[in-house]
């Protein structure tokens, strides 16, 4: 039996028809994991971060830090179009749940990053990272990261499992005043005391440490008091 175009084209609209209707009538999870399925697109699943470079890794993060960055993309302390447009309607309240919910997941880390440094870039970068340089005003990275480098509670992120290229992006942006944080910017004056072989050094350091047995944030009584210079992300 021969079937006629107009005959296979009306059973395929049929079909359509029950399955939209079938698709209506399935009710839509309403979660914060559903809702957040748009930010895996950049950040990975669950957060996590992807094999490319420039897209963080958010999950496990502090939640106070998570809700000041997407504050400073909508206010415009820092730039990204997709990341402004995606933020620029929600409210305070909203910003700080999305942080709970990222920052309340424990997941694995990614392996390390191979990076290779000469001695003299690694002992740079050790000694930055954990003596700082008093001489040039800069604190020891461990002293707001916490000593284990994994953040501190309630706005100070992690710095280790985030990607070289990410880092030295970060450190440039804050070098050059494309990125800024709520006053004071300790970060903006730390950068800016930063040279170019400095940000190599300690990105690609940092990039290539494994994560510790913890790797949960730090709490806020372990970092010095007072700070080593006025932070507007620190403890208030």
């Amino acid at each position: 039996m021969t079937v006629l175009p107009g005959a296979l084209l009306a059973a395929a609209t049929a079909l359509w028809g029950l399955a939209a209707q079938a698709q209506e009538r399935r009710p839509v999870e309403d979660t914060m994991a559903q809702r957040m399925e748009a930010c895996t697109v950049c950040h990975g699943p669950q957060g996590r971060s992807t094999a490319q470079g420039y897209f963080p890794r958010i999950a496990g993060k502090p939640a106070g830090y998570l809700a000041n960055q997407l504050i400073n993309f909508r206010d415009g302390r820092r730039h990204n179009g997709a990341m402004a447009y995606l933020v620029k309607h929600m409210s305070d309240d909203y910003v700080h749940e999305i942080g709970r919910y990222f920052g309340g997941l424990d997941l694995p880390y990614s392996p390390p990053q191979a990076v290779t440094l000469e001695p003299a870039s690694l002992e740079r970068a050790r000694t930055l990272v954990f003596k700082g340089n008093g001489a040039r005003g800069l604190p020891a990275c461990v002293h707001c990261h916490g000593e284990r480098m994994t953040g501190a509670l309630p706005a100070f992120p992690g710095l280790l499992g985030l990607p070289r290229d990410y880092l030295v992006a970060q450190l440039g942006a804050w070098r050059t005043g494309q990125r800024h944080a709520v006053a004071p910017d300790c970060m903006r004056t730390v950068a800016q005391r930063l040279t170019p072989e400095d940000i190599t050094a300690v990105a690609s350091w940092l990039a290539a440490q494994p994560m510790p047995s913890d790797s949960k944030p730090a709490a806020a009584s372990s970092l010095p008091s007072p700070l080593p210079m006025p932070c507007g992300s620190g403890p208030r």
